[in-house]
């Protein structure tokens, strides 16, 4: 896969089809309160950030290039903190949980990132 607007876009849209079918999983396909819950956190976290990676691929290309390093931050993240809860809602052993922090200390990341990108500059035309 190439590292461009295309790329980013299709590893977006994967990422949000699979936020979607693991809240769907948790509505109807299971019982236990802390496993739906798990698997709620984890859609609703990895949907938000896969909308984030769609607007920094745009943002990269319209005028704020830094924008760009936040993607790769964002997905990473979501990969360890909404997988980790959604591996523990399935079964895996809690100290998965672990993980999940990791997670979330590069969202953290990628939007502090994307706000460096915001301030630094780049190619912008000076618009507001």
């Amino acid at each position: 896969m190439r590292w461009d607007r295309r790329g980013w876009t299709a590893l977006a849209a994967l990422s949000g089809l699979v936020s979607v079918a693991a809240g769907a999983f948790a509505a109807h396909g299971l019982a236990d309160p802390a496993a739906k819950d798990w698997m709620r956190t984890g859609a609703t976290w990895q949907a938000i950030h896969a909308v984030a990676v769609l607007a920094v691929s745009a943002l990269a290309v319209t005028g704020m290039p830094r924008a760009r390093f936040s993607a790769p931050l964002f997905l990473t993240a979501s990969v360890l903190f909404s997988g980790s809860l959604y591996a523990m809602a399935m079964g895996a052993p809690r100290w998965l949980g672990a993980v999940t922090p990791i997670g979330g200390l590069l969202f953290i990341i990628g939007w502090a990132v994307l706000a460096w990108g915001a301030v630094s500059g780049g190619s912008e035309s000076g618009a507001a």
